[in-house]
């Protein structure tokens, strides 16, 4: 089913990246929201990543969508019919995360590919999406994403490790600054953004007042299964959901944060691998 329109397609391929304002309605990202904030367990499994200044950002991911509300958001046909559509194949969850940028104190995201790290975990293409959710009002105050307009179609490029966070060479990303329009992604509560996973981003540290908060669902594409196994998993079926899901499953108190958060701090070695590859 086409539920992208084709200026929306086209940006995607031309930009790497979309909006797609008020894809969520208020009570649902609503619910999302109260969930996470006064979700124990995602606050306990949040990791630090230092930005290489001495702030971090907080962050909890989980591989497998669950049937909680982050997994009825990532499930909803919502989101998954439009990546298949721009993938043009059937595509499984390839990890989800909270990202957890809190007022005064959340740190900055250093200039990257996330190719440049997925790589390391067998992808042979970069046959992925990831779609981030305003969770917050995303504004340049409180550090929203930074993109490079255009910049997807460079192909991926080198990383090196900087802080705990993989960093795109920095010459190549001066370089690229001069030639690609740098784009400030301010988002409303609710809206969403597609984008290319070689679309070099960044966001700076949040020295505002206001968090900003965000879910981030990345697929892959069935025919891009990885030829080894790492911490994000080898394709497993998707099943959808109707998106009414989204309210119903955040209305039920017993249902609605299940889900089997990861480990970063022990099983993630797509940025930290890198530091292997380095000379001496």
């Amino acid at each position: 089913m086409s539920v992208l329109s084709a200026q929306q397609i086209k940006a995607y391929s031309e930009d790497g990246f979309f909006f797609a304002r008020e894809m969520f309605s208020a009570e649902e990202i609503h619910l999302l929201r109260e969930t996470a904030t006064n979700d124990h367990a995602m606050d306990q499994a949040a990791s630090l990543r230092d930005d290489g200044t001495g702030a971090s950002v907080r962050l909890s991911l989980w591989n497998h969508p669950g049937d909680g509300i982050y997994g009825m958001f990532a499930r909803s046909h919502r989101i998954v019919d439009a990546v298949e559509q721009l993938l043009e194949d059937e595509v499984y969850h390839y990890h989800s995360k909270m990202i957890l940028k809190d007022a005064k104190v959340g740190g900055a995201w250093a200039w990257h590919q996330d190719y440049g790290y997925w790589y390391q975990n067998g992808l042979l293409f970069p046959d992925l999406c990831s779609v981030m959710i305003a969770v917050d009002k995303a504004t340049e105050q409180n550090g929203c994403l930074q993109v490079l307009q255009g910049s997807h179609r460079m192909g991926r490029v080198n990383h090196i490790l900087s802080g705990d966070q993989a960093g795109a060479d920095v010459e190549r990303v001066e370089h690229a600054k001069k030639r690609f329009p740098l784009i400030h992604c301010s988002m409303d509560a609710g809206d969403a953004l597609f984008f290319h996973p070689n679309l070099l981003h960044a966001s700076a540290a949040n020295l505002s007042d206001h968090p900003r908060w965000a879910l981030i669902c990345c697929y892959n594409a069935r025919s891009n299964d990885p030829y080894k196994e790492s911490h994000h998993p080898s394709y497993t079926k998707l099943d959808k959901v109707e998106d009414d899901m989204i309210v119903r499953v955040g209305q039920d108190d017993a249902r609605r944060s299940r889900v089997d958060f990861a480990n970063l701090d022990s099983d993630d070695r797509s940025a930290t691998s890198l530091a292997d590859e380095q000379p001496s």
